[in-house]
């Protein structure tokens, strides 16, 4: 009897109440077309898999902080004990950037590997500036770039510039005679009068600074150890052995770039790896935050549900009573 009489009610009230807006009151995370009838739930569902996502993007950034900064310690003392091999050269030799030459090389270090904030795009950008800075008539300026983020950004508008690259540098532990090989291979492959390397000098997790290390070919630090001037001082060192100061100069600056290559290169994964470790702890912070708002917004979407589903229930009771 009770049945039979909800029956009628249903049929009398059918015309007047639509139960498509319902839904989407229920629902609205989905589109009002979307959401299918009798479904009750389906707002705090999307809710809890975008939770369960940001969660799984958290543990994932926390495991990349703590494997940047194990990698950070086991490269941060063999960077400061590198900054003393090139420091006698550049007490004889100098590090005199504004040397007037026609052939400059710009040596670009970056990284293999992202998620490391403005790291690569820092150097990128040095890179670019000191070409506009050394451009002009007669002059010849290539890049060497190692690391694939620098040769992504550079091949984009200096595709031909680009004289030489070299990636995966970071595949294997760092020594100082894969980075000899490699100023080797760099020397033999291009022909320079300044060699310009530009990295990013580690001085922090959270800081590190864009520095440029000039290497000069025997024949400009001849001249200008000739013209005087801070190379000046070389003419005042006897050279024993049957070697000329050409030759000595030759190996001198070789030696050199190579030293100089090594502390940067080391310098650089330094930053890398302290930049990647600020990334991910801003990242993983920031999925804590976006949890926190999709957390209050499961509990209000909930209780919504909750609160339409006892009105109707409440309406219908009241309607069969009158």
């Amino acid at each position: 009897m009770a049945m039979a009489a909800l029956r009628r009610e249903g049929r009398r009230f059918a015309p007047l109440i639509s139960p498509r807006p319902m839904v989407a009151a229920r629902s609205s995370l989905i589109p009002e077309e979307q959401a299918p009838l009798g479904v009750r739930s389906i707002s705090t569902q999307v809710v809890r898999n975008r939770m369960k996502s940001v969660k799984n993007i958290q543990k994932i950034t926390k495991a990349m902080k703590m494997v940047a900064a194990s990698k950070l310690r086991a490269i941060q003392t063999r960077a400061e004990n590198s900054r003393g091999l090139w420091q006698p050269f550049t007490a004889l030799l100098g590090d005199t950037p504004s040397v007037d030459v026609k052939k400059n090389v710009i040596v670009t270090i970056s990284s293999d590997k992202g998620l490391c904030g403005g790291i690569n795009s820092t150097a990128v950008k040095v890179s670019k500036a000191l070409l506009r800075l050394s451009s002009g008539p007669e002059k010849d300026i290539k890049y060497v770039v190692l690391g694939e983020k620098a040769k992504a950004q550079l091949v984009r508008d200096s595709k031909k510039d680009i004289e030489l690259s070299i990636t995966e540098l970071q595949k294997n532990p760092l020594n100082y005679t894969q980075v000899s090989v490699l100023a080797d291979d760099i020397l033999k492959n291009v022909e320079y009068d300044a060699l310009k390397i530009i990295f990013n000098k580690f001085q922090s997790v959270v800081s590190f600074v864009p520095t440029m290390a000039t290497v000069l070919s025997p024949e400009v630090v001849e001249r200008e150890a000739e013209a005087g001037g801070k190379l000046g001082d070389l003419d005042s060192y006897e050279i024993e052995g049957g070697e000329t100061k050409g030759e000595i100069l030759q190996n001198l600056s070789e030696f050199q770039f190579s030293c100089v290559m090594f502390n940067a290169v080391l310098e650089n994964a330094c930053s890398e790896q302290g930049a990647r470790m600020s990334a991910m702890d801003s990242s993983s912070r920031n999925a804590g935050d976006m949890l926190d708002r999709l957390t209050l917004t499961y509990n209000r979407t909930r209780q919504a549900s909750i609160t339409t589903e006892l009105t109707e229930i409440i309406s219908g009771a009241s309607a069969l009573e009158g």
